[in-house]
Parts: structure tokens; C-alpha cells; sequence
């Protein structure tokens, strides 16, 4: 069943694809004579303190291993060369980091207040997974992109209108408040789902991060997930065309230009639109994405302005389930079955901007100040069922949910490099203002039943929207912070210390009525203390100490403190490693503790008396293995335990939602005997998990192998890849994880993906 409003919206995203194509057009002929052989080269830009004046010659770069010519590739030399240069100082022209060999991931990432840092002098465990990786995963979602990293689950189904995770544990995004981080701030990115159209890396910090990052806004501590914008680099015009099983169409386009007598002026446009139905059953998508990126880079004045607008239709959405107390979770159904009815329906809009700003004083001292916001509207009507009986019977209730969200961030700081004596210093001080307020619109329809084996369409109902949205809650998360890295003897030595002044604002109203019902203005301090210790240029010893937060719950009207606001929960966090770099492949292994506190009733009244530990031994690697071989994934072993909660009988037991085993491994080997052919093949495992606190209701550990393939070639002289992937080779059915509340999620069903690229 599809809307008639899908055609419109059809109408004006294909308009604005052409619109685009239009636009390469018009971009394609001066770009050609303005090629870097021409020009003067643009300085790297300094995205964190400013470095001395040797620094800004042309970036150091490796080989970027994923990509091949015509010509075989050389091969790799006996002796690996470990490069000794900072991220810092890798920086290209548009402020990323570069890549690691093999392509896939970075070399080093953001690390909130401390911004870019290498991979073997960070003091945490971080990964950034490029773009290159993503178009070569042919991933839409950042849930999409994350598949490889063993320490992230997705928790959230396939084919739904959320994307939400568990990091080491502890869930993220689960709320209406987006906790995706924007070039390092909360409040930017959109609030549901990141598409992978504007993204130029993925970075996942692990743990909490309070001191660095801030208070994330639906309190997640398990780690930060940044999102880390394209920008204009080198004259780019590609074209990609893209297919997905069922019948889902699309088109991206992405252009890139940089202008002026130094290059000085950069811009970068790119969109999407992809159209059809997906491989579960009755569901269709609709997904439109634009999104533009303007800088100027001058000798010491940068500036970007980043415009992003998005938007994500559904036709009967997936769901997750809630089980019914008493009962065991039944075996899951083959994957395209979808109880959602064809008259469920959810549409989400999404607009961001960003402006930074950075100026160098002089050679040792930045100033900067960066200004956002976002805004999201929500129309959906759909259930949430519920499994009531062995055989799979579900009951949900469809409801309207009209929810609009304004976002606004700001921030402002310096940076600075000095020495004092034989120690070096890069301290940085930041002040942050963080805002949401959010209007919601709640109306209900009829009870709907159904079965997970055998779905029934049910008579068809309409949403019953009442005008107007009533204020749901709004907040403010204000922070002052200052942190130095320390370093000696030629930076063998770094000590990261740091402090967060936390103050957390918020009011609660009651839902439909908008009058106030509770009031929050709460303050924490939280440190981070680092130490990383290189006995040579290619091993890194680290450990941390790093708090979180979360702003404490209000006492509900059944307890007997009823409206009483309980001081921010506090997560800590407890992480030493071994990073080893063998020059084109690398490794990291790390043990963490991570135990955080919250609110529970007990005898009649709420306090925070309940505490969940999760303690973990991680093992990741990525890049070259051989010249034609790269892997990337690993291993990450969880023990996590209910170690303080009123109900007794729970102690001891395993948190809802976390495993004791997340394992991954993706390898692509490039075939000798057929030139820029290359195979690939990834494997994920889960272990299994727990959708109640009592540990009554498991659901089983699951496997999934993933297939792909690639071709690399040049039509009328123009690069061309084709890409083909296959999701869930066999065909398995699983219930693929769980949420912190207890919801639980089917797993993708076998889904095949094609596509084919053009640099113009």
C-alpha cells in the first residue's frame, strides 16, 4: 500500500537529483582547468592547536591500499616502515585524517576536546572506518557501517525507522533526543538515522566520555559515535546508481571543487534519493538526502558551513517485540515476515547546520568557536507488539505519534602548544551550551492481532491527529572543561589530564497537556586522566581512567518521593591496552571495567540503588595482511553482571541486551589471475542474550556470513567500480539483539545489493 503523498515526494527528490546532475554539468568544465598542477597547494588545514610553522608542508601520506591501477600493484616492503608523524600533522586539505592501509580505517580519530589524535598516541580505544569502506560495504546507515566493529551491535531492526546501539554494553540513541556527535558535537547530526551520503568517516570512541565529549543528551556512556562530514578535497564529480533486493532503486551524486588562486575555497555537494520495496514483506522506503559543504581555508582564518536535510519514509516500518512476562521467547520467524501492517506508516524529516571557525593568534594559539542546530519533525502511526503466547500470537495497539525536536549547540575555546622546560603542552579550554526542546502529539487506535509465523492484515485504520504539539520537555546541558596532554621525550611519554564542569537543566511536562510536572538543575564534575607509553615508534602502552553521565531520573507518582530529582548518574570507567603497528597491518587489545549507577523503586521509594558492571577484553585488527589480502574486525569478550539491585534475587545476574562473545571478521583478497576483481566475505557472531533482568528469557546466540564482490575498471577513460554484496548469504533466521528496555529486534533477511560508480 502506498501513500498518495509518496508521489509528490517522489516528484520533488528525483528533481532534485536531476537538479544535481544539472549541476555537474555546469561545475564540469572549469574544474578541469583547475587542476592541482596548476595552482599553488593549500597548506594542511590545522583542525586542533596550531603546530610550529615546519609543520604546514605538504601532508605525509600512505599508500591507499584498497585503490588499484591498471598496473599491478608493487609489492609490500620486507621491512615495514613505521611512520613516525602525528595525525596532526597528516592532516589533509580538508582536515580528515588520513587512511591506514588497506584503506578501511583511519590512522587516527576525534577525540572530543582533544581533537585529532593518532591511533598510537591516543590513550583510548578509537576507530574510524572511511568512506571508502562504506561505499565499498555499499552501506546506506551508519548502523550499515558499523557492522564490522566488535564492540557495536545494532539495536534496532532491520528495515526500522531507528538506528540505535550498544557499545561495551550500554546502550546509545535510545531516546528521541539523537546522540549521534557532528564534527564533535552533540545536537548537529540528525536525530533517528544517519545516512552515509555526507559522511566522510565513522569514528566510534569506546567507553564513557563525559570530560571530553560532554553529557550525551539521552545519557548513553558506552561511547561516542561521530560522525565526521565530506568536505571538498580534490575535484571530485562521481555518479553512482544503485539497486537492492527487492525492487529498491536509487541515485547519489557527489561533487567537489576547490577555487581561488590558493585553492583557498572549497565546496561539496552531494544527495540521494532511493525508492522501492526492501526484502521484508509489504514494506516499501523512501529516503531523499542533500547535503553541502562550504569552506575557506586561509593562513589563518578556516571556516566550514554544513547544510544537511534529509528525509525517510516508511510503509508498515519494522518493529521491535516485547515478550510477555512468564513466557520463553519463541524461535524467530524467516526474516521477510513483517506483522507491521501495510497501513503503518512513519515519516521523518530531518534539517542541520553547522559554522566553524578557527583562528590562529600565532603559531602556538588557536581560538575557536562553532554554532549549530538541527530540527526534526516525526509523523508515524504504528504499534509496538507484543508476543503473548508461545505459538507467536502479537497484540499492539497502533498509535499516532506527531514529535517535533529543535536542537541548538554552541561552543567556544583556545588551543595552545608551549613547553615548559623539557615538557611539551597542548592544552585545550573549552565552554558549551547544548539545547533541545521537544512537542509531542499522542492519539491511539485499535487493538490489532497478528502472529509472527503467519502475519494477518487487519481492517484498515487512519491516524487521528489532534492539532497542535504540546511541550513534551526541553533541556540544557552547559559545560566548562580543560584538559593538557603532556608529552616527553619526543613523545614517548603522554599524560592526558582533564576536568568537565557539568551543569544539566531540564523540564518534564505531562504528555498531551504540556503543563509542567517536574523541574531538573543538577551539576557534576567528571575527569579523564590518560597515559600512553611508546617504548618504540610502533608499540603504544595505554591506560585511562574516564567518567560519564547521565542525568538522573525523577521520582515517578508511585513512589513515595514522588517529583524528587535524583543527582546525575555517573558511569566509571576503567581501560588499559597494547596498540601494536607492524606497518601495514595493526592491532589493539584492551581489558576495561565499566560500572554505572540508576534509579530503581524499592519499597516505595525511588533512589538510585541499582548499578550495572560490564567488564571486557577487546581484540581489534585491520589493514594489510599481504599485499592483496586486507581483514579488519575482532573480538570482544563481555562479563557483564546486575551488581547492585532491590530485587535480590537478580544480583549476580546478566544485564538485558548484553553477550558474553561479539565477534567479527571481514577479509577482501584481490585475485591474482583476474586484474581488480576483489572478493570479500565477512562473518558476524553474537552471543546469547537476555531480554529480562530475571535472566528467564534468553534468545540464542546467532551467526551471519555476508558475501561480496567488486570490479575496478575504466569505460571511455573514466574509473568505474562495480559493487555486489549479498546480506545473510544463508538465509538465517535470529532475533539479532535487545535493547536496554527490553525490546527485541528480527534479524536482516537475505538482502542483495548492486551498484555501479563513475568519477567523472
Amino acid at each position: 500500500m502506498r501513500r498518495a503523498g509518496d508521489v509528490g515526494t517522489a516528484a520533488r527528490y528525483g528533481a532534485t537529483l536531476l537538479g544535481g546532475v544539472a549541476l555537474l554539468a555546469w561545475f564540469g568544465s572549469p574544474a578541469r582547468s583547475q587542476t592541482s598542477q596548476g595552482v599553488n597547494s593549500l597548506p594542511p588545514v590545522t583542525v586542533d592547536a596550531p603546530t610550529q610553522p615546519s609543520a604546514r608542508r605538504a601532508p605525509v601520506k600512505r599508500s591507499a591500499g584498497g585503490v588499484r591501477s591498471a598496473s599491478r600493484r608493487a609489492a609490500a616492503p620486507s621491512a615495514p616502515q613505521t611512520e613516525t608523524v602525528t595525525a596532526q600533522s597528516q592532516l589533509s586539505k580538508s582536515g580528515v585524517v588520513p587512511a591506514f592501509a588497506g584503506g578501511q580505517v583511519a590512522q587516527g580519530a576525534r577525540l572530543g576536546l582533544l581533537g585529532n589524535t593518532d591511533t598510537m598516541k591516543s590513550p583510548f580505544n578509537v576507530t574510524s572506518y572511511t568512506d571508502k569502506f562504506i561505499r565499498d560495504q555499499q552501506a546506506a546507515t551508519g548502523a550499515d557501517a558499523l557492522i564490522l566493529d566488535p564492540s557495536v551491535r545494532s539495536s534496532h531492526p532491520t528495515g526500522g525507522v531507528v538506528d540505535s546501539f550498544n557499545i561495551r554494553g550500554f546502550p546509545i540513541n535510545e531516546g528521541n533526543s539523537g546522540e549521534f556527535a557532528f564534527e564533535g558535537l552533540y545536537g548537529i547530526a540528525p536525530t533517528f538515522r544517519i545516512f552515509t551520503d555526507y559522511v566522510e568517516r565513522i569514528e566510534v570512541l569506546k567507553g564513557p566520555s563525559a570530560a571530553l565529549s560532554g553529557i550525551a543528551p539521552n545519557g548513553g556512556v558506552g561511547g561516542v559515535i561521530n560522525v565526521v562530514p565530506k568536505r571538498a578535497e580534490e575535484d571530485l564529480t562521481r555518479l553512482t546508481a544503485s539497486y537492492g533486493s527487492t525492487a529498491r532503486f536509487g541515485g547519489h551524486w557527489d561533487v567537489a571543487r576547490r577555487y581561488g588562486d590558493g585553492r583557498e575555497w572549497g565546496v561539496r555537494a552531494s544527495g540521494s534519493f532511493r525508492d522501492g520495496d526492501t526484502p521484508i514483506d509489504r514494506q516499501s522506503e523512501t529516503t531523499g538526502v542533500g547535503s553541502l559543504a562550504l569552506d575557506y581555508q586561509g593562513e589563518r582564518y578556516r571556516s566550514w558551513l554544513y547544510l544537511i536535510a534529509q528525509t525517510d519514509r516508511f510503509d508498515a516500518p519494522s518493529r521491535p517485540f516485547l515478550m510477555a512476562a512468564g513466557l520463553q521467547v519463541p524461535k524467530a520467524p524467516d526474516a521477510r515476515l513483517n506483522v507491521t501492517q501495510p497501513w503503518e506508516w512513519s515519516r521523518i524529516d530531518d534539517q542541520s547546520v553547522l559554522w566553524r571557525n578557527e583562528y590562529d593568534v600565532n603559531d602556538h594559539v588557536t581560538l575557536f568557536a562553532d554554532v549549530g542546530g538541527s530540527r526534526t519533525n516525526v509523523e508515524r502511526f504504528f504499534g509496538l507488539p507484543t508476543i503473548t503466547s508461545a505459538s507467536g500470537n502479537t497484540a499492539s495497539t497502533p498509535q499516532f505519534f506527531g514529535l517535533s525536536i529543535d536542537r541548538y549547540t554552541y561552543d567556544g575555546g583556545v588551543r595552545s602548544r608551549f613547553d615548559t622546560g623539557f615538557v611539551h603542552h597542548a592544552v585545550t579550554f573549552q565552554a558549551s551550551v547544548y539545547h533541545d526542546e521537544l512537542y509531542r502529539r499522542l492519539t491511539n487506535g485499535s487493538l490489532v492481532a497478528s502472529n509472527i509465523y503467519s502475519p494477518t492484515v487487519s481492517a484498515t485504520q487512519f491516524a487521528n491527529e489532534v492539532p497542535g504539539r504540546p511541550r513534551l520537555s526541553d533541556s540544557q546541558l552547559t559545560g566548562f572543561s580543560i584538559a593538557d596532554t603532556l608529552s616527553v621525550l619526543d613523545e614517548r611519554v603522554l599524560l592526558t589530564l582533564g576536568v568537565r564542569r557539568q551543569g544539566i537543566e531540564a523540564n518534564n511536562y505531562v504528555s498531551n497537556v504540556g503543563t509542567l510536572t517536574s523541574s531538573y538543575d543538577q551539576w557534576a564534575t567528571t575527569p579523564v586522566v590518560g597515559l600512553v607509553v611508546r617504548p618504540r615508534d610502533n608499540i603504544s602502552l595505554y591506560a585511562n581512567y574516564i567518567e560519564g553521565l547521565a542525568r538522573g531520573d525523577v521520582a515517578p507518582q508511585t513512589a513515595s518521593n514522588f517529583g524528587e530529582v535524583l543527582a546525575p548518574y555517573v558511569a566509571r570507567q576503567y581501560e588499559a591496552g597494547i596498540k601494536v603497528d607492524f606497518g601495514r597491518f595493526a592491532t589493539t587489545f584492551s581489558a576495561f571495567e565499566i560500572s554505572k549507577a540508576s534509579g530503581e523503586l524499592s519499597v516505595g521509594r525511588f533512589a538510585a540503588t541499582a548499578e550495572t558492571q560490564v567488564r571486557g577484553l577487546e581484540f581489534n585488527v585491520y589493514g594489510e595482511l599481504m599485499p592483496d589480502v586486507r581483514v579488519l574486525g575482532g573480538v570482544s569478550l563481555l562479563d557483564g553482571t546486575l551488581t547492585k539491585t532491590a530485587i535480590s534475587a537478580n544480583v549476580g545476574n546478566t544485564p538485558i541486551g548484553v553477550p558474553n562473545v561479539q565477534a567479527n571478521i571481514g577479509a577482501e583478497w584481490d585475485l591474482p589471475w583476474m586484474r581488480d576483481l576483489t572478493l570479500s566475505g565477512t562473518v558476524v557472531y553474537t552471543g546469547k542474550q537476555f531480554v529480562d533482568s530475571a535472566n528467564k528469557q534468553p534468545i540464542p546466540d546467532w551467526t551471519r556470513l555476508d558475501l561480496g564482490a567488486r570490479y575496478t575498471t575504466a569505460i571511455n577513460g573514466r574509473k568505474t567500480v562495480f559493487r555486489a554484496n549479498i546480506q545473510n548469504v544463508t538465509g538465517e533466521s535470529y532475533w539479532s539483539s535487545v535493547a536496554s528496555f527490553g525490546t527485541f529486534f528480527l534479524g536482516a533477511p537475505r538482502t542483495y545489493l548492486l551498484s555501479m560508480t563513475v568519477d567523472m
